[in-house]
């Protein structure tokens, strides 16, 4: 549920409810609403941490990267902006060497949720090239920051907050934009046992992620496409 106040318009703020039989009952930690299954990670999926108001929530996106035989690909969305997606596969494509042109391209957030803020920009990159390669992330990574269409990664604000949600839930990398940790409010924003990894543009986004997944032991043999 979204707050409007008349003649001002959204307030920038959410409420997460669940209808039970009783009632419709508050969730103080939606978080876990908009995760899918962690236990066997599949390529093609990222987690996030998105601001709605002041409150962090963490969210999932997946991607499906097929090849296509028609003469013009498909590009569906569920939950986030068709055009800022196009944007993400022009400059995978572009500036990171992502082979989507014969593609079709199917991206979607998981509960429903609706992404619009563009730190997300990272997550949906990172699914996108995890489901081309068809070489999962590892399942304690989580990305954040904006990408220009220069291939570049942008600051974002309310990193402590987006940090501290993250931590609290177990998640143990973080891909983040460059300059993220001199620019933050607080020192000790990275919580105990988290590893920050800084990056300044999607090329070696991918390129971290990747070596992420081979320590973790994710890196499978490469699928053979027909």
């Amino acid at each position: 549920m979204r707050a409007v106040k008349n003649r001002f318009g959204a307030a920038d703020e959410i409420g997460c409810f669940e209808l039970v039989d009783d009632g419709i009952v508050g969730l103080s930690d939606p978080s876990g609403l908009f995760l899918g299954d962690r236990r066997e990670m599949a390529p093609g999926t990222c987690v996030t941490v998105t601001m709605e108001g002041r409150r962090p929530l963490i969210a999932e996106v997946q991607a499906l990267i097929a090849p296509s035989s028609a003469p013009q690909p498909r590009r569906v969305t569920s939950g986030l902006d068709s055009s800022r997606i196009a944007m993400m596969l022009g400059v995978l494509e572009r500036r990171a060497g992502v082979k989507l042109a014969t593609a079709d391209c199917f991206v979607a957030t998981v509960g429903g949720v609706r992404l619009t803020e563009p730190a997300t920009d990272m997550a949906v990159a990172l699914a996108i090239a995890s489901s081309v390669s068809d070489v999962p992330l590892p399942a304690g990574l989580v990305a954040f920051g904006e990408i220009g269409l220069a291939g570049d990664v942008r600051p974002i604000s309310s990193l402590d907050r987006r940090l501290a949600e993250a931590g609290r839930l177990g998640f143990t990398d973080v891909i983040a934009p460059t300059r993220a940790l001199r620019a933050r409010s607080t020192p000790s924003a990275v919580p105990a046992g988290m590893r920050m990894h800084e990056v300044g543009s999607i090329h070696e986004a991918i390129a971290t992620a990747q070596q992420l997944s081979r320590a973790s032991g994710q890196v499978t043999t490469p699928r053979r496409d027909s």
